[in-house]
């Protein structure tokens, strides 16, 4: 079986908590869940094992910081970064036209009132991991590249998943790291075309609105939601260049955007397949 390794998306600080301030616990840990979840899309819900499908979990939610208020009405006591992620975001979901004030407000009721909380949750850990990350020339962003980079340098994997913000890490480590050759790339629900947000300030950045497919990348699938929020756009393939084949699945109104949803929907089954064997 051909090695896998998974880069994991926002709110996984806790396992990092949870073993200890360990980063090879919290990203056993997360491991474990994938394999688990993965196993549900290749099986359709199957007897597990413990199979092992993703080789190593690249682990990187420790240098992004614990958000320790569990309140969704918490956006509105974001620090100024994470407040001007969440207000560019939410103007995707919404039209506003206030400014940052006015906007926090009143965008913030919408999502409680209209998405029962869930998108605020959501935003909780979103806009302050997404700010934390995308601070241009930040040490975050470059410790957080270094420690994808290691993990697919030492497992060399024929496929790499990454899930929300971490296809946004995975993307840039793997341009800054010619060396790093990957036969599939599958992003799961990722924010890499988000305008305002996280599309212009890519690095490299994009070459007259476009993006491209990292040049060692043999094959790039993306998958996303068609009402995932943090997927804005869902397809890819309208702003970067080498995005080989898209997929729009429906996994669930409330539960849009998890990990477990999308390894677990079968969406990835054909892709993965040839490498199982």
């Amino acid at each position: 079986m051909d090695k896998i390794v998974g880069v994991h998306g926002i709110g996984k600080y806790h396992y990092y908590r949870d073993a200890g301030n360990s980063v090879s616990g919290a990203a056993a840990a997360v491991r474990d869940k994938w394999d688990r979840y993965l196993h549900k899309g290749l099986t359709g819900g199957g007897p597990y094992a413990k199979e092992r499908y993703i080789a190593e979990v690249a682990y990187y939610a420790h240098l992004l910081g614990e958000n320790k208020d569990d309140s969704p009405r918490a956006v509105q006591s974001m620090d100024t970064g994470a407040q001007e992620v969440f207000v560019a975001w939410a103007k995707q979901l919404d039209s506003v036209g206030e400014g940052l004030t006015g906007a926090l407000h009143r965008v913030t009721g919408w999502l409680l009132d209209r998405l029962q909380g869930n998108a605020a949750e959501f935003a909780r850990f979103f806009c302050p991991e997404v700010a934390a990350y995308m601070t241009a020339g930040g040490k975050v962003r470059a410790e957080a590249r270094t420690a994808v980079a290691e993990v697919i340098r030492r497992n060399r994997p024929k496929v790499v998943i990454a899930h929300s913000l971490g296809s946004v890490v995975t993307y840039e480590t793997l341009w800054a790291h010619p060396d790093l050759e990957v036969d599939l790339l599958i992003t799961l629900g990722s924010p890499l075309g988000m305008r305002n947000v996280i599309f212009e300030r890519l690095l490299p950045a994009p070459v007259n609105g476009w993006g491209a497919r990292p040049r060692q990348v043999r094959r790039w699938i993306n998958i996303a939601d068609k009402d995932d929020i943090a997927a804005i756009p869902p397809g890819l393939r309208a702003c970067f260049t080498g995005v080989d084949q898209e997929a729009l699945v429906n996994l669930d109104w409330l539960d849009f955007h998890t990990v477990e949803k999308y390894l677990g929907c079968g969406a990835l089954n054909d892709h993965l397949r040839p490498y199982l064997r």
